[in-house]
């Protein structure tokens, strides 16, 4: 009894240590986050240009600030202007863009009497050709490993931006051609759980290298990995978009044009 009651005391007295503690931060002010794209389906032909807006949140909200209320357009070098139609909370689309090769398409965000801006070229892809299953990956052996593989064409210097999405989890990754130019090259998709019947979804998208430092940046910093002396640190990541009304009003995000390659795949 004596015991039970000594516990009882240990008990309480640790738990009359807990204590919850607000933590009060320094809140700046919002910024527009632009998140763009033309994408180009080289397997079948098919386009689209999205563009997400959204604004910046106090570190501890959840939800998601989306901006409804903005005018967005493309215009390509010959002066052809297509106005981007909000379709949904945030998301803003023009169906069959179909951007031509080694022509400027530029970005206009007007919003809050500010213009957002950004001006890419299409950046071309090679197919990706087919899908490696090793059964016995990963740190135990038992894990379910894909590689998608696809070929570098030579002498051409290239940067890709590769994504494999499923129910299980998603991968993203960036690839520069300097070491393997002209050879096969696969990306790599390893995630826990998968199981056999699970589809995964290869995207190949066609990269520069500006937009491939911008996500490497990001990738660097979202890793479970990204700790230590000699690794990235978390800053601000400046993309190719510009505030031309007030440049120290600088949104984030990037505005991409990309032939992409689609290649779904089951796992066995």
């Amino acid at each position: 009894m004596k015991k039970f009651l000594i516990g009882i005391i240990c008990f309480g007295m640790f738990a009359s240590c807990e204590e919850v503690v607000d933590v009060d931060l320094n809140e700046g002010k919002p910024k527009l986050v632009i998140d763009a794209e033309i994408t180009k389906n080289i397997q079948n032909g098919s386009s689209v240009a999205r563009v997400k807006l959204s604004t910046t949140i106090p570190f501890f909200d959840n939800e998601i600030n989306t901006v409804n209320d903005a005018t967005v357009t493309i215009t390509d070098e010959n002066g052809t202007v297509y106005t981007i139609e909000n379709t949904s909370e945030g998301l803003y689309e023009y169906q069959d863009f179909n951007p031509q090769p080694n022509t400027d398409y530029t970005l206009e965000v007007v919003y809050n009497d500010e213009v957002y801006s950004a001006t890419e070229q299409l950046q071309t892809v090679v197919p990706l050709e087919f899908v490696e299953q090793q059964n016995d990956g990963g740190f135990d052996g038992e894990s379910i490993e894909l590689k998608a593989f696809f070929t570098d064409p030579a002498n051409i210097e290239n940067y890709y931006f590769f994504e494999g999405l499923s129910q299980r989890g998603d991968v993203y990754d960036v690839f520069d051609d300097e070491f393997f130019d002209g050879n096969p090259i696969f990306g790599f998709y390893v995630v826990d759980d998968l199981e056999t019947g699970d589809e995964v979804t290869f995207y190949l998208h066609g990269a520069n290298e500006q937009f491939y430092n911008f996500m490497f940046i990001l990738l660097q910093q979202g890793s479970d990995s990204s700790s230590g002396p000699f690794e990235t640190q978390p800053a601000t990541v400046r993309g190719n978009l510009v505030n031309e009304t007030n440049p120290d009003n600088f949104p984030l995000g990037y505005f991409r044009i990309s032939e992409t390659s689609i290649l779904n795949y089951t796992v066995q």
